[in-house]
């Protein structure tokens, strides 16, 4: 394996076509990593079945969905190397091999777990294959020996989680076979909102606007975007924290001078709202009109997208295949 760059492994579940959210938590940063690390960016549709484990044809279908984005901003396939969770089969292997060297009880008191299942209201009821990902999750990082893993704040537990079993693994079978982790929280990750200023954006929350979402479909969304709630008349003073408009125009537009004066405007008074998300809408479209023509480009031949996921995962598996032989060395297992 090339050691020169560090080795980065990145990855989304296929739940859904990707939004602004991901765009500034995660894709942005993917397009800086490939310049300069050996990337491996994981499309998990095996970790999506643990919340849609009883809609798998939704999770095949958003495959190429997550491609299409990918492939749209700018993800080179020449620099990144794009895979099929599910087509790995040694990453299960190795799952189950890690499954041995962690509790339950450790894994109830991830708190990446413990805030996830109180969210989705599981309770008592949570599946065992819920429970564990954790376990996979470090499977994921472990079998490219990925040194650095971008993540958001919350997920950091979850890379504690897997150095600690790549610790144990590499203590109980006297080996170095395994690689600890960092991960890093890139600075822009988590900074975008809902549309409703209430939390993270989000398909199943129905707050976010998607990377593929058509004009019309933009400005009926940031019509309805959450600003400052007292800022009834236009003359009235409004504030700028809180306001969501003005976070999407901190991220999005470029011209930083004049995000400025409107902020000053809309502070003194005299600037309305519907104004101020007009001129969201024209830099929101200016930002994703590129990326949606290439998508729709790429999008009329989806078999040549396939192909080069399929090409990336092959090259992934040979990865695989080299880990898990070292493995089961050290595990003497290699019948």
């Amino acid at each position: 394996m090339n050691h020169q760059k560090p080795i980065v492994l990145t990855g989304d579940r296929p739940t859904g076509p990707l939004h602004l959210g991901h765009y500034v938590g995660s894709l942005a940063n993917r397009l800086l990593l490939q310049q300069t690390t050996k990337q491996y960016i994981m499309i998990a549709d095996v970790q999506a079945l643990t919340t849609h484990f009883d809609d798998p044809k939704k999770v095949h279908e958003h495959v190429i969905d997550v491609a299409l984005d990918y492939l749209a901003v700018g993800i080179d396939p020449n620099n990144s190397t794009i895979f099929i969770q599910s087509m790995i089969h040694e990453l299960f292997e190795l799952t189950v091999y890690f499954l041995n060297l962690v509790t339950v009880n450790r894994l109830k008191r991830n708190p990446t777990v413990k805030t996830e299942i109180q969210q989705k209201g599981y309770g008592e009821n949570v599946s065992a294959g819920f429970l564990m990902y954790p376990v996979s999750q470090a499977a994921d990082i472990s079998f490219v020996k990925a040194t650095i893993v971008p993540v958001g704040e919350d997920q950091l537990p979850m890379i504690e989680q897997t150095n600690e079993i790549v610790r144990a693994f590499n203590r109980i079978y006297n080996t170095n076979v395994l690689v600890e982790c960092k991960g890093i929280v890139p600075e822009i990750a988590g900074r975008l909102p809902g549309l409703d200023g209430k939390a993270k954006m989000s398909k199943s929350l129905g707050n976010a606007i998607f990377l593929s979402d058509e004009p019309d479909l933009i400005k009926e969304k940031v019509m309805k975007m959450y600003t400052d709630p007292n800022h009834i008349h236009v003359k009235d003073p409004g504030k700028v924290e809180g306001n969501v408009v003005f976070t999407y125009l901190d991220v999005f537009d470029s011209d930083k001078k004049k995000v400025a004066e409107l902020k000053q405007h809309y502070q003194r008074g005299g600037l309305g709202d519907v104004v101020l998300k007009k001129y969201l809408i024209e830099v929101l479209e200016n930002f994703l009109h590129p990326i949606r023509q290439r998508r729709k480009q790429l999008a009329q031949n989806k078999d040549e997208v396939m192909n080069i996921v399929l090409q990336g995962t092959e090259r992934t598996r040979e990865i695989a295949a080299q880990t898990l032989k070292e493995v089961r060395e050290v595990m003497f297992l290699d019948y």
